[in-house]
């Protein structure tokens, strides 16, 4: 009997080592993540980057900013709208990347990189590009609602639709018709 019991107390130990490892391997293993959605397609990226624009379109308050920017930036600015009316985002992307490369706090190059990365599809690069307009920008005015749309348009894309709300609420703010805020 004593070897069955040696047996049984050696089986014990190796199914309890088991279901520890077991168990403790659930706790490591990452959390699955429901796969980002998918790049836009054509129309939808043109109807996001229309959005954008129509929020700070028509604004006539005083307090327009306009950073002033060295010739080779403004070029570099240029040729990536060139791309972007041409549908040509990657390319857009790139030229801006290189204007930010001179110029990393502008708040009108970070919006309009945060709307190409929209239109890309790079959801969570457009949501951080335009948080960084945001903070760097100005707080009233068309760089500002067209700053905030950009992260409505990035948050409900990733099925945000509070975050597209409150982010929506603040473009009113900008533009001066909504309620007063920081």
């Amino acid at each position: 009997m004593p070897a069955r019991s040696d047996q049984t107390l050696a089986w014990r130990r190796l199914s309890g080592a088991l279901l520890s490892t077991v168990l403790l391997g659930g706790c490591t293993a990452p959390a699955l993540r429901p796969p980002p959605p998918p790049p836009p397609t054509a129309a939808q990226a043109a109807q996001m980057l229309a959005a954008i624009h129509a929020a700070g379109a028509g604004d006539h308050s005083v307090l327009q900013v306009h950073p002033l920017q060295s010739a080779g930036v403004d070029a570099l600015a240029a040729q990536a709208h060139a791309a972007v009316q041409a549908g040509d985002y990657a390319t857009a992307a790139t030229l801006l990347d290189a204007a930010l490369q001179r110029e990393p706090q502008a708040p009108d190059l970070l919006q309009a990189r945060a709307a190409v990365a929209l239109a890309l599809g790079q959801w969570t690069q457009a949501q951080d590009l335009a948080l960084r307009a945001v903070h760097l920008g100005p707080r009233a005015g068309a760089l500002c609602a067209r700053s905030w749309q950009t992260l409505a348009e990035a948050v409900r894309a990733q099925g945000d639709a509070a975050g597209a709300a409150a982010a929506r609420r603040r473009v009113a703010v900008c533009r001066g018709s909504g309620a007063h805020g920081g």
